[in-house]
Formats: C-alpha cells, sequence, structure tokens
C-alpha cells in the first residue's frame, strides 16, 4: 500500500540535490526547484519502509522567531493524498536553527510563519546522516520518511477545538449515523487512515477523542480527547471523515487568512 512515505524521500532527495549543486546560493533561488518530469510516483514508492510509529520523536524546543516568516515559494502536492501539501521552510524552524524543513499542511497556501496552527507538522528538507553502530564503518545517508516527523501542538489542539464545533454543529453525517446505532455510551472518534472493523476497537494510536452519546444523540459538550492519539503513524498523516475534514479544511483557511 502506497502511502506519504514516498514523496517525503522524494521530496527530501529532490532539494538535497539542488542543495548540493548550488551551496553558495542563497536559499531563496532554490524557489524554483520543481520534481523532474521524468520522476515516477509508482517506483518511487515500491520501496517504502515499514515504520513503526512508537519510534516518532517527539518535539523539541529551538530558538527562533516564530512570528517571522520563512516560507518560500516551493510547495508540493501529495500524489496520494491530494488533500496535503508539502511547503518548504527557510531556518530556523522548530526542527533546526540551521537546516530548512519542510511544514505539512492541508492548505496550499504557505502558513503565516512558523508557529502558526495551520501547519501539521514537521520533516527536514536534507539527507539525514545516520552514524553506523560499527566503529570505522563510513557514514551512511537517507532521505527523511515518517519517522523523521514531528508533530506541531498547536495544530492538535487547534484539531480538538475544531472537531467539537464540528459535532456540535452536526456537519459530519457518519458520526451523526454512528450515534444512532451506538445508542448509548462512550463513542470513538476514530482516525480514518485506519478504521477498525465494525464494532471494534481501533488502535490507541488512531483514536482521536471519546465523546458520550444518549439516546442516540452524541453530546459534543462532553468531548474528550485522547492522550495517546498520534498525528502521524505507519499508516501516514491524519485523515478525517468527509464532513470533519471539510469543516477543519475551512477552519483552517480562516486562521491562515
Amino acid at each position: 500500500m502506497q502511502t506519504s512515505s514516498s514523496l517525503f524521500r522524494a521530496a527530501t532527495n529532490q532539494f538535497s540535490t539542488a542543495h548540493l549543486r548550488c551551496s553558495r546560493r542563497s536559499l531563496q533561488q532554490f524557489s524554483c526547484v520543481r520534481f523532474s518530469s521524468s520522476t515516477s510516483w509508482p517506483q518511487l514508492a515500491r520501496s517504502q519502509p515499514c515504520i513503526s510509529h512508537k519510534t516518532l520523536p517527539r518535539p523539541t524546543r529551538r530558538t527562533y522567531n516564530s512570528h517571522v516568516s520563512h516560507t518560500t515559494d516551493v510547495v508540493f502536492d501529495d500524489p496520494h493524498r491530494p488533500d496535503l501539501f508539502y511547503h518548504l521552510v527557510k531556518a530556523p524552524t522548530p526542527l533546526s536553527s540551521l537546516q530548512p524543513a519542510y511544514a505539512l499542511s492541508f492548505l496550499r497556501e504557505p502558513p503565516p510563519h512558523v508557529d502558526s496552527p495551520v501547519i501539521i507538522g514537521w520533516l527536514p528538507a536534507q539527507t539525514i546522516q545516520e552514524t553506523p553502530s560499527n566503529a570505522g564503518s563510513p557514514t551512511q545517508e537517507r532521505g527523511a520518511s515518517l519517522q523523521d516527523f514531528v508533530g506541531n501542538p498547536k495544530f492538535i489542539t487547534f484539531l480538538h477545538d475544531t472537531i467539537r464545533s464540528g459535532l456540535k454543529e452536526s456537519v459530519d453525517e457518519i458520526w451523526k449515523d454512528a450515534a444512532l446505532q451506538y445508542q448509548q455510551g462512550w463513542m470513538h472518534i476514530h482516525d480514518q487512515r485506519n478504521p477498525p472493523d465494525q464494532g471494534r476497537i481501533g488502535d490507541p494510536d488512531d483514536i482521536i477523542a471519546s465523546v458520550l452519546v444518549e439516546d442516540s444523540v452524541l453530546r459534543p459538550e462532553t468531548y474528550q480527547p485522547m492522550p495517546s492519539y498520534r498525528i502521524c503513524t505507519s499508516d501516514g498523516v491524519i485523515q478525517l471523515t468527509p464532513g470533519l475534514s471539510e469543516y477543519l479544511r475551512k477552519a483552517l483557511r480562516k486562521c491562515n487568512a
């Protein structure tokens, strides 16, 4: 199954090649970087790694001005997730004070600043050097992948507030119908990247929140975020049901305006 990890590798490899050839030029000149027309996405996706979501790194504190825009005109579309976009951002970023990074977003428009809640998370824009376990062995390089993803805590807070509001406004028929069948008790709001079978409980990493159902009606005021939820796992980046997905996108556009 093809996931976003293939795009991660392609994007970082493309940028790294340009960086090596133009190491003395300013980052502004990379605004013309685009994928080669000969690039075959299916071929790139064949060798995708199997990554455990348990290895995803935690966000780290960096020194940078969060309200200064470092975004560029470089943006990549995800060929397998048309709702996902990768924005190249100049250093400093939450990942590094020296290296550029990709900001993941559901919006094609660039984020206003690196601390914006419209940014889902971050991925290195450079190849990553790995020190071999055996002494004397040469250092190896690899492209960034899902295991290098670092989530944006402000997006997660924004996500929960938006879902709670969306449930209150009954914007998603899927969860309304689910409440009718559930009738009574606490119902889980699942991430659709790995939905459980009917009547089953999903993985803790894929349970976004729980909400009380009384007499087959959702009670949005009881919405409880799930602490174990992960915005990105080995199954990919967050994926909502259609109604909530569109509601979130509209809220992000308003925040980005």
